[in-house]
């Protein structure tokens, strides 16, 4: 598989924190970014639980915290999208 650089720029406190973590994980950070982005791939989404701490949140961000809530609630927030979607054909298969 070819590879392509990616650039972007960070606060440089930031960075250096994370450098340190990264180290004390026995990572160093573009090692770890490489497996942010392999995961973000294979997942199909953010592999991590995004949460806005504000009163003034977005509707549609609430409505996905509270689906996140109850697939956790139901043991089914690791499903796989075709899981999923066999959930939903089954269902529609017994109307």
């Amino acid at each position: 598989m070819a590879s392509s650089l990616v650039q972007f720029r960070a606060d440089s406190a930031e960075k250096l924190a994370a450098m340190r973590i990264c180290q004390q994980l026995g990572l160093d950070l573009p090692s770890y970014l490489r497996m942010c982005l392999s995961r973000l791939v294979r997942e199909k989404g953010i592999p991590f639980s995004m949460k806005i701490e504000d009163a003034d949140v977005n509707p549609g961000v609430l409505a996905m915290q509270r689906a996140s809530r109850i697939a956790k609630e139901h043991g089914i927030s690791d499903m796989s999208l075709d899981e999923i979607n066999a959930e939903i054909a089954a269902v529609r298969n017994c109307q």
